[in-house]
């Protein structure tokens, strides 16, 4: 079902980027809608930015990426480290880096490295082409992120 549901996130993030050069910048559940046939639109563009690069601090802290973080500049590979994010809380219910103190939940995207679920601890993992897939979405390096070429 993650599958199907990121599949789609990941064909309007293409879109948005490649035919319009847009960076949505506020991928998270409450701005997908699901149709009856369990098809997903993206809503609330409010964030969305029509650029290559951009220096503003925005979004759900929770989905907010390291380079926005450090205010180096982000482009469109800070919605594919949303959709890394997405994928994890989907899988898990919660997202990697989540801690109830803002300034902390800062400091463990920033620094941190994810928090896999032990299986014999939590009742439950990720499968290997989850916990690959994850990894190279929430690449540190905006440079070395999936989706940073092409």
């Amino acid at each position: 079902m993650v599958q199907f549901l990121i599949v789609q996130i990941v064909l309007a993030l293409g879109y948005l980027h490649k035919n319009l050069n847009v960076i949505y910048r506020d991928l998270k559940p409450e701005n997908i809608i699901m149709d009856e046939f369990g098809y997903l639109k993206l809503a609330d563009f409010g964030l969305a930015k029509q650029a290559d690069m951009s220096n503003s601090f925005c979004g759900t802290p929770e989905y907010v990426s390291p380079e926005m973080l450090d205010g180096s500049g982000h482009d469109k590979t800070l919605d594919w480290w949303a959709v890394g994010i997405l994928i994890f809380e989907l899988l898990a219910g919660i997202p990697p880096f989540y801690s109830k103190d803002v300034d902390r939940m800062f400091y463990k995207i920033q620094h941190n490295s994810i928090p896999w679920p032990n299986k014999a601890k939590n009742g439950f993992g990720f499968s290997s082409a989850a916990t690959d897939i994850i990894s190279k979405l929430l690449t540190k390096d905006k440079s070395k992120r999936l989706g940073a070429k092409n």
